[in-house]
């Protein structure tokens, strides 16, 4: 991963998160460019910051955004995908986003801030 610009295969997300959501019975979600942007710009911003953000901002952003029903993950620590995939998974919280039955959309990035407390970012939003 290069600083806060890292790269994350959305493409191998989100056939990760749509393997795990048929095995619960409920259909794939479709990347979206739009969800994607705001991902990447909340995981700057969360690398720039040091810290995790509160979901509930860059909710309230993809809502103005026309996006009905977002939900987001935002996390940090986990140094691969699958880290956090496992790590949303245990949690009640983040789990019920990568499960949320009204969700058809999602986007999903990576920071790197190797000065930072936490070193790497993730968000992944989801919408209707």
């Amino acid at each position: 991963m290069a600083a806060t610009g890292a790269e994350i295969d959305a493409g191998a997300a989100r056939d990760m998160i749509a393997a795990y959501r048929r095995n619960k019975g409920l259909p794939p979600l479709a990347l979206d460019p739009g969800l994607q942007r705001l991902a990447e710009t909340e995981t700057a911003a969360m690398a720039a910051a040091g810290r995790p953000s509160q979901a509930d901002i860059v909710k309230t952003v993809a809502a103005r955004m026309g996006y009905p029903e977002p939900a987001a993950n935002l996390s940090a620590g986990y140094h691969t995908l699958a880290e956090a995939f496992s790590g949303w998974r245990e949690s009640p919280s983040h789990n019920a986003v990568m499960l949320d039955p009204a969700a058809t959309r999602m986007g999903i990035a990576t920071a790197y801030a190797p000065g930072s407390k936490y070193k790497v970012y993730w968000a992944l939003l989801v919408a209707k």
